[in-house]
């Protein structure tokens, strides 16, 4: 059973050197602002605490991973600061997972969209289930993937993005996000994951931090300026949420 918080709900549990972050949302997992605000604390606070040394990332439930964006915040956007606040909480988020000094390890248990699939992108590695079928659904609404571009083109590469933005109804199953480069592993079924992410992260997280973060910030070179780009990519997805576009392609989405 999920939460039904209306600006979502967030829990860390410590587990030896793991992490296990949860985040939930009753519209599928998706994120508020204040939801992502506090996300991205959470994560800058882990990443200082020299007690653990792996990050699990995972929702609530049994269904969705995540929906992207709060549709009801976006559709609230009625300003270009607004719109930029907005957008920079996925932003910030991408942001605190890169600069991490803890592996982050995904657990995508259903479908995922938007900048739910940015989050997973974010991971270090990624455990899903067949169930996870990822969407790139920002165009069909009139603005684009901006935000979370440099992410999914660093797991997947530009022709796999470009087949996943361009068509942005359709779905592309878990076993493609694995081809791809986005999933690590694909299972049956979560209790299948789940056996096994425990094995991994067990694994994992008894080997030497410091040999682990010197590797992940091998695996993140030359991503430095994300920290502009990702706030410049906000303001201009912030300012095409205001377009009579996109207002009245939300409009219709919502009915």
């Amino acid at each position: 059973m999920g939460t039904d918080r209306e600006n979502g709900s967030l829990y860390i549990k410590i587990d030896g050197n793991v992490a296990i972050v949860e985040f939930g949302h009753p519209a599928s997992n998706s994120f508020t602002a204040e939801l992502l605000d506090r996300l991205t604390k959470e994560l800058n606070q882990l990443s200082t605490n020299d007690s653990i040394s792996v990050v699990v990332l995972k929702s609530e439930g049994d269904r969705a991973f995540c929906a992207g964006a709060s549709f009801d915040e976006l559709m609230a956007v009625s300003n270009l600061e607004e719109g930029k606040i907005f957008f920079s909480g996925f932003a910030n988020v991408i942001n605190a997972m890169r600069k991490c000094k803890k592996v982050i390890v995904g657990r995508v248990q259903g479908k995922t969209v938007g900048g739910g699939v940015g989050l997973a992108s974010a991971c270090d590695y990624v455990f899903a289930t067949e169930a996870a079928a990822i969407r790139l659904s920002e165009l069909s609404i009139g603005i684009a993937p901006l935000v979370i571009e440099p992410a999914v083109e660093r797991k997947i590469g530009t022709a796999a993005l470009s087949e996943l933005s361009l068509a942005p109804l359709e779905w592309k199953n878990a076993y493609w996000a694995e081809e791809k480069g986005l999933f690590s592993k694909v299972f049956d079924d979560l209790k299948a994951l789940d056996k096994d992410l425990d094995f991994f992260v067990q694994k994992l997280s008894s080997y030497n931090p410091d040999a682990l973060l010197e590797w992940k910030r091998v695996l993140w070179k030359s991503t430095d300026h994300w920290d502009t780009l990702l706030k410049d990519r906000a303001a201009i997805t912030g300012q095409l949420v205001l377009s009579e576009f996109t207002r009245e392609a939300l409009s219709k989405f919502k009915k």
